[in-house]
């Protein structure tokens, strides 16, 4: 099985009392939906800064929160994520493949 870290995006955070009951919900949906193949529940994220080396960074990438799946395929994860309540809400997950090394 290959891991995969979920992104989600593009969806402004309400106020603490909805966000409470959406991630309610999101936990019901993804205990449901997902079962085993959830590894990690995530968490809603923000930007906390950026650090380059090399001259400025790059624009920072706005990221709402992360799920990590275990999963055969990305057809698989797809498939997994079709109903996911994020999508009702208008936001956009983004399927990232996490690499052995």
């Amino acid at each position: 099985m290959a891991r995969f870290l979920i992104t989600y995006h593009g969806y402004p955070y309400p106020d603490m009392d909805v966000l409470t009951a959406q991630r309610r919900d999101f936990r019901a949906w993804a205990q449901k939906a997902l079962g085993q193949a959830m590894v990690d529940f995530g968490a809603p994220v923000y930007d906390a800064g950026q650090m380059s080396t090399k001259g400025p960074p790059l624009p920072p990438v706005e990221i709402d929160g992360y799920t990590i799946i275990e999963a055969r395929s990305v057809s698989e994860v797809r498939a997994l994520l079709e109903d996911h309540p994020f999508l009702e809400l208008g936001g956009t997950i983004q399927i990232n493949a996490c690499f052995d090394v």
